[in-house]
């Protein structure tokens, strides 16, 4: 045992002195990318670090942290029924919205690809504007107004089908659903784009070797030559889709107040804004976004695992 854990001591610090010339002779390279380094770790690293700090802490910004140890998640868990409320909210977001808008995206990407150049282009762009248009999600509060001006109301009552105007945003309901609807149909963002990318970036040559080699029908040259060439774009739009699930805040807001009725559209990232930015009590607020944050991390890994298997 003591010559196993003496070879592999050694091996380690051998591997450690390649590593350390490697880095000394691209000193030139880590020159360059040391603005961005810096940048990242100050914006994006040290605020993580300082948050999962903060979490074991009271602090609401006009006092010193007080040390609370594990206070705030156990209140989280054990005492915070509004949490456990948007913790249900932003799963059902998540697995209905999240996994749809993703293939939708895919198919959607795959579909425009094979429209001429011109044609492509105007449909990437119409595909895409909702994404990038701010607060286009207002519109949807004019199709469901809670009287008989609104659309839908007015269609439904033209059909009879209800006598009286529903209250869309306010009837828990139905207030949920209507944000999904709307969360789906804004979810072709930067994965859409990528997937429209990777599909123009595939060799044509591959297909035609396809044929040869067996594949005898669309699915199977998708399965076997199109999404093997796309597993970056692939991950890069599965990552894109999980952080859009879960920190869905701004629509569920906007379209059904704050708070929502019976806390129905409550979501984790809404609860977050409301004990950080509206009661200022960081320290509760960084446990939130803590495990909002565990929650994304091991979502990304099992994604990641099952999208290693595909075309295999």
């Amino acid at each position: 045992m003591k010559e196993f854990f003496s070879k592999y001591f050694l091996m380690r610090k051998l591997q450690a002195q390649v590593a350390w010339k490697k880095m000394k002779r691209s000193k030139m390279c880590y020159l360059f990318l040391a603005p961005y380094a810096i940048i990242f770790t100050m914006f994006f690293v040290f605020p993580v670090v300082a948050s999962i700090y903060f979490s074991f802490t009271y602090y609401n910004i006009l006092e010193p942290p007080r040390f609370l140890g594990l206070q705030n998640y156990i209140s989280l868990v054990l005492e915070d029924d509004i949490f456990l409320t948007s913790i249900k909210n932003t799963f059902m977001i998540a697995i209905i919205t999240g996994p749809l808008g993703y293939i939708l995206s895919f198919l959607f990407a795959w579909l425009i690809s094979e429209l001429p150049r011109w044609v492509r282009s105007v449909a990437v762009i119409v595909f895409y504007a909702p994404s990038i248009a701010g607060n286009c999600y207002v519109i949807f509060s004019v199709f469901f107004r809670g009287d008989r001006y609104g659309y839908v109301n007015a269609f439904l009552m033209n059909l009879g089908i209800i006598d009286v105007p529903i209250l869309w945003f306010i009837n828990p309901t139905y207030m949920l659903p209507i944000c999904m609807l709307v969360i789906l149909w804004m979810s072709l963002g930067a994965g859409f784009l990528s997937f429209v990318a990777g599909l123009q970036g595939i060799d044509k040559s591959q297909y035609e070797a396809g044929y040869m080699d067996g594949v005898k029908n669309r699915w199977q040259e998708l399965w076997f030559i199109t999404l093997p060439n796309m597993k970056p774009m692939l991950m890069f739009g599965a990552i894109m889709s999980i952080t859009q699930a879960f920190s869905v805040c701004e629509v569920t807001m906007a379209l059904c107040g704050y708070p929502s009725t019976d806390y129905a559209a409550r979501t984790i990232v809404t609860h977050l804004f409301d004990y950080g930015f509206t009661r200022f009590e960081m320290g509760y607020a960084c446990s939130i976004s803590t495990i909002l944050f565990l929650i994304m991390f091991l979502c990304n890994k099992a994604i990641q695992s099952l999208l290693r298997r595909v075309g295999t």
